[in-house]
């Protein structure tokens, strides 16, 4: 069955999408802009369990969205936003639709207020 106006993206597009719908997640990447961290380290301001954590540093892993090595004992997590390049170009073109949209609405705003002007003067 043929999708009319679907655009093939990214296939990672899906995974990036996923990894930061969750607030966790998002709190994570938002951690790691400042370096790297540990496991114990990127769950110390939260609720929930190392081994929680270590699940959402998966996910976030296999959205490409972060790498984690190996030092020592240790497998510290590192940001890596390049792919999260995927959804700000997927979501730049949203922009542009609606900024056309929103620049539409403002002219026919400013006729109807013309008109509006035209009709108020004329009585």
């Amino acid at each position: 069955m043929e999708q009319i106006g679907y655009i093939h993206s990214s296939p990672n597009l899906d995974a990036v999408f996923s990894a930061l719908a969750d607030p966790t997640r998002r709190a994570i990447l938002t951690r790691l802009m400042q370096g790297e961290a540990s496991v114990t380290e990127i769950a110390e301001p939260f609720d929930m369990s190392q081994p929680a954590i270590s699940r959402h540093l998966k996910v976030l892993e296999r959205a490409g969205l972060l790498e984690r090595d190996i030092d020592e004992q240790r497998r510290p997590a590192r940001l890596k936003a390049d792919n999260m390049a995927v959804a700000v170009d997927w979501l730049t073109e949203f922009r542009r639709f609606w900024s056309a949209s929103f620049d539409q609405l403002d002219d026919l705003l400013d006729e109807m207020n013309k008109a509006q002007g035209k009709e108020n003067k004329s009585e």
